[in-house]
Formats: C-alpha cells, structure tokens, sequence
C-alpha cells in the first residue's frame, strides 16, 4: 500500500488507533498504542519511546552495567521511525493497523543498541557485495493448558501440556483441539506471517511451524512477529506458549533453526547452487559454511541468549555440541541441504527459540559473509553419522558465562557487528549470568539442604 493508502485506511478504522513495536535486546516486543491523529503526524517522522527498552532486562530491572542509557543518563526518550513497510492488520484484533519500528540514537543515527539496525547494517553490506539474502526461521514450541494467572499460582511446577505423551507428526492430536491449530495457521498468514508448515512435534504439547522464506529483514520480522503472535492467539483459548530453548532435563528443546541461501541481485539465481559440482554445492556456499564454522565460538551469545539456552545444547536432545557440518545431518551445527537449483540452502541448527531473531539472522548472516571475504576454504570434511562423536574440530562454549566472555573479548566478532555493539551486548549477557549465578535453585535445596 501506498502512503496514502495506508493512511486512508487509518482514518477510516473504526478503533481510531494504531499499534505500535520495537524489538529490544532479548527479542521483546515493547510496544504502545497511539491515536490515529499522532499517527498521521508522525508516520514520516519519529516518535518518542524511553529508551530504557535497552536499559533493562527481560524481568524490567534496570542493568547497572551498560553505558547507553541508565540512571546515569536520566533515562531520555529515544527516537522510533515507523517503518512502513511493515504495515499489516492484527486480525484477532479487528484487523487494528500495526507497525515495527527502528530506534535511531540522539543525533538521528541508527542507534547500535538496536537489533534490527544492526541486520539493516548487515543486509546492507550483503547487498554491496553483491548478495541478496533469503533467510527462514522455524520454530518449536510448548503449549500448556494454563493462563498467566494459573502458571504463577503453581510456581510454574506441574503445569498441565496442552496434549499429553510424546507424539510427533501426529495428525491424530493435531485434531484435539483444532480450533487453535487452524486459528494459528490461518491469522499468522492473514497477519503477513505466511506458514509453510504446522505440526505437532515430539514431547506433550509441542508444536512447530516453518514460515516462508523471505529478504532476511523481512525474515526477521516474520519472526519475531510470529512468536508474539502464537502467544497472543494462544490467549484467546487459555493456553500459553512457551519458547523457552529447554523447558524440562527430561523432553527435548525446541529448536529456531535458521535456513539461509544467497541469491543474486535480481533474486534469479540462487548462488548456493553449483550443477557441476558432485554435492551441488557452490564454491561461494562453501566458504559462507567455513565462515560460519570458523565464527560460531565467537558469535554464540547472539543464537544462544540465555542461561536456559545452553541446557538444550547437550548430547542426544536434538540439538549440536560440536563444531561440525554435514549433508542433510541432524547432528551437526550446520546442515547442508544441497540438491535443487531453488532449495539448496544451509540450516544452522545451534540456534534455539529463544532467540531474538534479528540477533540470530545477523549472526548467521555476518559469520557466512565474512567466510565468503576471506575466502576461507571449507577444508573439514562433512561429517557422516554421529556428529556428537566428531570433537576433531572441537565444541562449542558450554554455558553463557563462558560463551560471553569469548564474545567480549573476539576482535572478530567487533569486526562484525561494531565495538559499540558487542560490549553492549555482551554486558547485557554478564547481567543475565549474574543474575542467574546468585539464585538459591531447587535442585540445591534437594540435593544439599537436608544431607550436607
């Protein structure tokens, strides 16, 4: 739609009011609703928004360690520009106009806190090298028949799954309860989230989707969206969604794979694919895999945010540990997934989601672009059988604390993303580490309390 057009319609909807969004630094959807009236007013311009949106954390306690915004600065508003070509209609909530939008810092910049700035930058520079990424994320879920209410009266403990048992790919249970599978693919595609795929996976109550490939910004705002919007829907039936990277030691994590491909300017021809290659893998894929291989150590916080991240990166919970690569290999970091001229892709499989999808697409993004400058030969030898076996290229950091501070301190990494970006962000992971370290857990009050 044009300019014109959308504001047209704003002032025709009968709510009189448009809805909002920015992305914080864990993948947060902070948002408002504004008037149609400020709208038209500010839909070329920008807005203001507190910029504490990165001066705390997922729980709004205010961090002590970051230097962008604090009780240092006085806690100022920020400027948004709406981007309005992310315009749609939220139609569980009568089809109310909604935009994302980007933060810019005081002096109109973008602002180096900002995820999605920071994928802006990295498209940028892809599309100057000549690419034009097409990227998908796809996710796994926990639904449990509970409200927020419900969830905290228990502690979180014994929480009913919306299905019990472990039953994946099951069309009998996709059934139960179809309502909320159909609203699920139907309003995400009516919402610009288009779904490729829905079914249920292995564990009670999980659920995964694939959504349509797209340019990679748009990817990530599919995304993000996508997580907001199954947690919205899932309200309407008195079910809540979890994308926590590893609810239980007992079921498996659930996954935010990530599928990328580089494509030529004109979007005709998909640079991954090589026909007289015996794999059909280009050169150019090749070294965005070696690229990637050779970054991950350096980049892990941004595809694996959490503490809770690094409980589903363990042997046997479908998920990597090694840095290895294979063809179509479910046990590696990176799966090749060569073949067709169109589908030729690679799926980076270290991520979870949990991610914050602009962070996880830019890594992904950023480690394959700086194979491909560099011109790194992808000289490991896939990995055929067991990737949790092959620790001849070694593993990858085991906790946040330890993936952090190999972040903080890679000068690859700040090459990049930006010095002003990575210390940010990896104070922001100190911070989570910290406050997870000085909390007393169940499993030591079982294990302790009554025998040490």
């Amino acid at each position: 739609m044009t300019v014109q057009e959308i504001l047209a319609y704003i002032k025709e909807h009968p709510a009189n009011k448009v809805k909002v969004a920015i992305a914080d630094i864990d993948g947060v959807l902070r948002g408002k609703y504004i008037s149609a009236e400020k709208f038209a007013s500010v839909m070329e311009g920008r807005i203001g928004f507190c910029d504490v949106t990165f001066g705390w954390d997922v729980g709004d306690v205010a961090y002590d360690n970051v230097k962008f915004t604090g009780w240092h600065t006085g806690y100022p508003d920020a400027l948004v520009k709406l981007d309005l070509d992310t315009f749609r209609q939220i139609p569980w909530e009568n089809d109310i106009p909604f935009f994302l939008g980007d933060f810019l810092d005081h002096q109109d910049t973008p602002a180096y806190t900002c995820p999605r700035q920071l994928l802006r930058k990295i498209q940028t520079e892809a599309q100057q090298a000549g690419f034009l990424p097409y990227f998908s994320q796809e996710f796994e879920w926990f639904n449990f028949a509970e409200t927020p209410e419900s969830a905290h009266e228990k502690g979180f403990k014994n929480l009913k799954p919306l299905t019990p048992g472990m039953f994946g790919y099951s069309i009998l249970r996709s059934s139960l309860g179809s309502e909320y599978m159909n609203d699920l693919f139907d309003l995400l595609t009516k919402f610009g989230v288009p779904i490729e795929g829905l079914h249920t996976e292995t564990g009670p109550g999980v659920y995964e989707a694939a959504i349509k490939y797209a340019p990679v910004l748009q990817a990530a705002d599919q995304a993000i969206l996508f997580k907001t919007a199954v947690k919205e829907i899932a309200y309407k039936y008195g079910i809540m969604a979890t994308f926590m990277a590893k609810f239980s030691e007992d079921l498996p994590g659930c996954s935010g794979h990530v599928h990328q491909s580089l494509w030529d300017k004109n979007a005709k021809k998909n640079l991954f694919y090589e026909e007289s290659d015996p794999e059909k893998m280009s050169e150019l894929m090749k070294n965005y895999i070696a690229g990637q291989l050779y970054c991950l150590p350096h980049i892990l916080p941004m595809i694996a945010p959490t503490v809770n991240s690094y409980k589903r990166l363990v042997e046997g919970a479908w998920a990597p540990t090694t840095l290895t690569w294979g063809i179509d290999n479910r046990t590696v970091a990176l799966r090749a997934l060569p073949g067709s001229i169109k589908a030729t892709r690679l799926e980076t499989r270290v991520v979870g989601s949990d991610t914050n999808p602009y962070l996880a697409l830019s890594a992904c993004l950023a480690a394959g672009l700086y194979g491909i400058k560099h011109k790194i030969k992808l000289q490991q030898p896939a990995t055929k059988g067991n990737g949790y076996k092959d620790l001849s290229h070694g593993v990858l950091p085991q906790n946040l604390h330890e993936a952090t501070q190999r972040m903080k301190q890679s000068p690859i990494a700040k090459e990049l993303f930006g010095e002003q970006f990575v210390e940010h962000f990896t104070l922001t992971r100190e911070w989570e580490w910290k406050q997870y370290a000085k909390v007393v857990t169940d499993w030591e009050l079982k294990r302790y309390f009554e025998i040490i």
